[in-house]
């Protein structure tokens, strides 16, 4: 999961609680006459969580371009050890 469109939609889902409280003391009138249609908030509240994921970057360019240099020019390695460390924690953490 990216991390930069988690934390967008969670400062938009916080920036929308608000409107929330608002939208739900609005009431429906009776007795209209032509056809209404009415987004729940969590309706709202996807959507825009959906527009701010989809404008979120798939990539961390600053991270990326540099692994890509070292790889380009040969310096880049990979500690077998810390490999397998890290490999065995995120085992561990799903198993819990």
């Amino acid at each position: 999961m990216r991390i930069e469109a988690y934390n967008q939609v969670a400062q938009v889902y916080q920036a929308n609680q608000a409107n929330k409280a608002t939208s739900a003391s609005q009431t429906i009138e009776a007795g209209s006459s032509r056809d209404e249609v009415h987004i729940s908030s969590l309706g709202r509240d996807y959507q825009i969580a959906k527009q701010a994921v989809a404008e979120a970057s798939d990539l961390r360019k600053e991270k990326t371009e540099e692994i890509a240099a070292r790889i380009r020019n040969g310096s880049y390695r990979v500690d077998n050890d810390h490999f397998a460390a890290k490999l065995i924690q995120r085992y561990q953490a799903m198993m819990v």
